[in-house]
């Protein structure tokens, strides 16, 4: 396994296996405090364990093995910034465990807390975690890489009438102590640390079938619930394709607007965004996707953030197949054009080195690697296998791929193996027409990629060509049966740039800038920001204020940044949005805004 130059940890020689956590979540402090207790196994007798820590307060730390606890030896050892420090504890000839008593800080940036007037209801605080990439070591004293695998159980006291919920099964029911109520979990599995996540807040839950459901504040759980009811269909579709799923409950928890992200695929748990309950079910790729992480992430997970495409790229592969199942070929047909639309204008603007599906990292914080490029050009590489050997030849493989190499951490060179040795070499007639290397180590888009085309989309090119020749209205456009894929087509394909009158028909006619949509907005506004369309400024104010949604955040204040005339405005905005904001979502728009 490769060094991971992201992680002070030394696994080769003292590797975590098992950690036991146990926390008191003090909302006042708006602080975690407790400990952790780490099962170790020591490859080297003599080498220390060495574990990521950030922004945190380390109390005391021990060692022993099952006789009992003495105090051990200990050193905290700073780092880059990005990285935050080593922590190295010497131990003992018979040690096997140790537990380390500490608090979060201000500073981290795998927890947010919110007031009580940042949450629908409005009544309490709330407390989720974001551990990707590296985050973890905010929270957890860890080995914080994908590489180091360990099962976890957790005990965790919230204030009486709020509910905790973790990636792990709730594993007893919540005992009140104190006017305090506690939870227990359990991970039988080995996960890295960026899967361990907590949320803590006003909860409701409604189940979606046997072996799924949804967690979300009791005023948008019934909403939520509607709109994920196929949940349990996308379950057995992957199943269909990939084998079991084996993580036992798969449920969603909708977060308050400010999570910096669509989805995070926390085993068991996935936490959701709230801009994706549109109310039509359009936006439920989402789901697909995190739930498509159950094999390709979480069962079989990159080894390091420079491998994250083999998280990524699977995943957009996988939730394609799975729209394709659940609402058909065209549907699936649009979500393929629309991402491959947004990966090349996204690549004409990105380095060449950040083009590359085995990115290089060295030096560098893993968030510049999550751009489109190991989503979108990783799925269209699969796609062109696909293409190549065929579909049940392909899922074969793909299938063999998640159980042999299932709760492990791989690398791309262990891809690249498997992938010659289980699929290139039983055909070398077909596989010369692959450039593997192009693919994987070089910048850019091969020109073999594969696109697909949507009678859809065809009939909105054709009417937006008629109009743009005054050969038609904007009445031509069937837009009452339109899916939010066909909105963002359409909108994509206006231009750059429109002057005003067209701006204010194209939204007297379709009320583009009251939309509820959170995807169509986040379209419309970027144009109206390009086109300086005043009367779309005040819903642009209250759209980045209101959620912190980074994916919708940066191209806003970006298209902001780069106009002069608008840079005044964009920082009005930030100020009063920033507060709201998670850090991870902050860190993004502050390189953007200069700050």
């Amino acid at each position: 396994m490769p060094k991971d130059l992201h992680s002070h940890a030394d696994p080769a020689r003292v590797r975590v296996t098992h950690s036991a956590l146990d926390w008191r979540v003090d909302f006042a402090a708006k602080r975690l405090e407790g400990q952790v207790i780490h099962r170790v196994e020591r490859r080297d007798p003599r080498a220390p364990l060495i574990l990521d820590v950030k922004a945190l307060e380390i109390d005391a730390v021990a060692s022993g093995d099952a006789s009992g606890w003495h105090e051990a030896r200990w050193m905290r050892r700073p780092g880059e910034a990005a990285l935050g420090d080593a922590l190295e504890i010497a131990l003992d000839p018979d040690d096997d465990r140790v537990r380390l008593r500490y608090r979060t800080t201000d500073e981290g940036t795998g927890l947010q807390w919110l007031d009580p007037a940042q949450t629908t209801g409005g009544r309490h605080p709330f407390l989720f975690s974001q551990s990707q990439a590296i985050h973890a070591r905010t929270w957890i004293p860890c080995q914080d890489s994908p590489g180091v695998r360990a099962s976890f159980e957790a005990r965790v006291e919230v204030p009486q009438g709020l509910r905790a919920v973790m990636s792990a099964a709730e594993s007893e029911d919540g005992e009140v102590r104190n006017g305090r109520q506690v939870f227990h979990f359990r991970m039988p599995h080995a996960v890295p640390s960026y899967l361990v996540a907590l949320a803590v807040g006003e909860l409701a839950f409604e189940s979606l079938g046997p072996r799924s459901g949804v967690y979300a504040e009791p005023g948008v759980v019934s909403k939520a619930a509607s709109e994920f009811r196929d949940t349990e269909s996308m379950i057995d579709a992957v199943e269909a394709l990939y084998g079991p799923y084996r993580w036992g409950r798969y449920d969603l928890l909708v977060l308050p607007p400010s999570f910096p992200f669509g989805g995070m695929e926390n085993p068991c748990l996935t936490f959701a965004t709230p801009t994706i309950l549109a109310g039509d079910r359009s936006l439920v790729a989402l789901v697909a996707h995190e739930l498509a992480h159950s094999w390709s992430g979480n069962l079989v997970t990159n080894a390091t953030w420079r491998d994250f495409w083999l998280n990524e790229g699977f995943t957009v592969y996988l939730e394609q197949r799975i729209m394709e199942a659940i609402f058909g070929k065209e549907r699936k047909a649009m979500e393929v054009m629309l991402g491959m639309q947004e990966l090349r204008e996204e690549m004409a603007e990105l380095a060449p080195k950040d083009q590359i599906l085995h990115v290089d990292l060295e030096g560098r914080d893993p968030d510049e690697g999550f751009t489109g490029v190991p989503y979108e050009k990783g799925a269209a590489f699969l796609r062109r296998l696909e293409e190549l050997f065929g579909r049940q030849a392909f899922d074969d493989f793909l299938r063999a791929w998640f159980d042999q190499h299932a709760f492990s951490s791989v690398t791309t060179a262990t891809f690249r193996e498997f992938l010659q040795r289980e699929l290139l070499s039983r055909d070398p007639r077909v596989a010369s027409a692959i450039d593997v290397d192009l693919w994987i180590e070089a910048p850019g888009l091969p020109a073999d990629a594969p696109d697909a085309a949507s009678p859809a989309f065809q009939k909105i090119d054709a009417a937006l060509a008629a109009w743009r020749e005054k050969r038609g209205g904007l009445d031509q456009f069937p837009v009452a049966a339109w899916t939010t894929h066909e909105w963002l087509h359409f909108i994509g394909k206006l231009g750059a740039r429109l002057d005003q009158d067209t701006m204010a028909a194209l939204d007297q006619r379709f009320s583009l800038t009251r939309t509820g949509n959170a995807e169509i907005l986040a379209a419309w506004l970027e144009l109206a920001i390009k086109s300086h369309y005043e009367p779309a400024f005040a819903r642009l104010r209250e759209f980045l204020v209101s959620q912190g949604r980074r994916k919708f955040l940066k191209p806003l204040y970006a298209a902001m940044a780069k106009d002069p005339t608008l840079t005044a405005m964009a920082n009005s905005i930030y100020d009063e949005a920033r507060p709201g904001y998670h850090a991870i979502s902050s860190g993004s728009i502050d390189e953007i805004m200069g700050r």
